[in-house]
């Protein structure tokens, strides 16, 4: 009899806010066990997330599940600076896994992390396009043509910091319509008709599928994110943690994300 699916997922704006109010059902929920390696693990582990890792962690979180029978995998997916944020207000989490070292720093230098990150995989831009590019787009300079509508994520997220520090080498000047507060939300404009181009992660360009095109630009070099990943100091769940961020780290995990798109760090 296959076992349902019971990974979780919370997204959007405002995820690690909401999480704060679960502070008292995740503490009753997960089973701190001893940290003796994988057996004996179980309960919930809640794992904050960079949104561009949704589709690869939500994989790797079910087969945590899987390799773990009596454990739950809770993930809060939304842009690194928010649940950052949401880990230093005291949202209850196990695993922080951000889009940038610069976002993870905001968490270590608080003390909040057990021991140091590490980097997991790397990420670099696309820009994505309606199917079919109509507007011919090719290089960053391409997307200043009159009346096409760009979005960016906002400066803020370590996706927005990227595509700033890109636009920045190719000497490129760009006013978005919009500025996103996470990169799902930027290619969702792009998906829905509501703007011609967006600067966003290859990860994402190729998890959309046939909904976007991706262009490559060779300023994208210059701004290649690092992700790292920690246990959080008062993970509720520490020995289930350790465990994930293992598998993340494992193998099977690179064969996961690399599968997404993820480079190698």
């Amino acid at each position: 009899m296959t076992r349902p699916h019971r990974t979780r997922r919370i997204t959007g704006a405002g995820a690690a806010a909401a999480l704060l109010a679960l502070s008292a059902c995740s503490a009753s929920g997960s089973d701190s066990s001893t940290e003796s390696g994988g057996q004996g693990v179980t309960g919930t582990v809640t794992v904050f997330a960079a949104a561009s890792l949704k589709e690869s962690f939500t994989t790797l979180g079910e087969r945590f599940e899987k390799e773990h029978p009596g454990t739950e995998v809770t993930f809060s997916f939304g842009g690194s600076d928010g649940l950052a944020a949401g880990i230093s207000n005291g949202a209850p989490a196990d695993v922080f896994a951000a889009a940038s070292t610069k976002t993870m720093k905001l968490v270590t230098d608080e003390g909040l992390t057990a021991g140091s990150p590490s980097t997991f995989v790397r990420n670099r831009l696309e820009i994505a396009t309606a199917p079919g590019n109509p507007h011919a787009i090719d290089s960053l300079e391409d997307l200043t043509a009159p009346g096409l509508k760009v979005v960016l994520c906002d400066e803020t997220v370590p996706c927005g910091a990227a595509a700033r520090t890109a636009l920045t080498a190719g000497g490129v000047e760009l006013e978005p319509v919009s500025y996103e507060q996470d990169v799902k939300s930027a290619l969702t404009k792009v998906e829905l008709e509501e703007a011609d181009a967006a600067v966003v992660y290859r990860t994402d360009v190729k998890a959309a599928g046939d909904k976007v095109e991706g262009v490559e630009f060779p300023e994208s070099a210059e701004a290649v994110n690092d992700y790292p990943i920690a246990r959080l100091e008062n993970a509720p769940n520490p020995s289930a943690a350790k465990e994930f961020v293992e598998l993340v780290k494992s193998p099977e995990g690179r064969q996961v994300l690399g599968g997404a798109g993820f480079l190698k760090p």
